[in-house]
C-alpha cells in the first residue's frame, strides 16, 4: 500500500469516496448500454490504478446484469513497454499483463485508466493490445477526463471532466493502493502547480 503524504503542496479535493462510487456507477451503466449488453465485454485495467478501477467496474457490472461473473471479464493491460516516454520518466518495472481466460480476440474491450491527460498511456495501450490480439471494438473509460491531450484519443465513458491547468497535478487515491496514516483513502484531489 502506498502512504499518501501532503509535502505541503496546496490542493483540493474534487471527488470524495461517494463521488467516485456514483461516477463508477454510472459508467458501468453507460458500459452495457453502449455495448447493449454484457456480451463479448473485456475491462482492462491499466495499471496502477487502472486495474483496481476495472475490477470495481466489474463489480458494478456483475450486480447490474446477474448473468456476468466480474471475475471472468476483468484483466490487466502492462503498458510499460510501449510507452514511447521511457527515456524521459523515472524507470517504472513492468507489472504483469493478466487476460481474461476468454482472451480479446473479436472481444469488445473497454481500456480502463484513472486519469486521461496527454493520450499517450492509451496509445501505448493500444500498441499493446495488438500484440494480444484482435478485439472487436475498443472503448475508453476513464475516471477523470483533464484535459491537454497530445494525441487525437478521447474517452468514451468519463466519471469527471476536470478543466485543469497544466502545472497542476491530479492525483486519484485509491483504497486498494494508497492510504493516509495507514487508513484506506479513495479521493481525487487537484494540487497546485509549482
Amino acid at each position: 500500500m502506498t502512504e499518501v503524504t501532503s509535502a505541503h503542496v496546496p490542493s483540493r479535493v474534487v471527488l470524495n469516496q461517494a463521488d467516485i462510487d456514483r461516477a463508477l456507477t454510472r459508467i458501468a451503466h453507460e458500459i452495457l448500454e453502449a455495448n447493449k449488453g454484457s456480451q463479448d465485454l473485456v475491462l482492462l485495467g491499466i495499471p496502477s490504478r487502472g486495474y483496481p478501477l476495472a475490477v470495481r467496474l466489474a463489480a458494478k457490472i456483475a450486480a447490474a446484469d446477474p448473468t456476468v461473473n466480474a471475475e471472468t471479464i476483468v484483466g490487466q493491460l502492462d503498458v510499460t513497454m510501449f510507452r514511447d516516454d521511457l527515456s524521459h520518466q523515472p524507470t517504472r518495472p513492468p507489472r504483469h499483463t493478466r487476460l481474461p481466460l476468454t482472451g480479446i480476440d473479436n472481444k469488445v474491450v473497454v481500456l480502463i485508466d484513472d486519469v486521461l491527460y496527454s493520450g499517450r498511456t492509451i496509445r501505448a495501450a493500444l500498441d499493446a493490445l495488438v500484440d494480444l490480439g484482435r478485439p472487436r471494438i475498443v472503448r475508453l473509460a476513464v475516471l477523470v477526463d483533464r484535459g491537454h491531450r497530445e494525441l487525437p484519443i478521447r474517452a468514451d465513458h468519463v466519471g469527471k471532466n476536470l478543466p485543469t491547468s497544466s502545472s497542476e497535478k491530479v492525483r486519484v487515491h485509491l483504497e486498494e493502493i494508497d492510504s493516509v496514516d495507514g487508513v484506506p483513502v479513495n479521493e481525487v484531489v487537484i494540487e497546485a502547480g509549482k
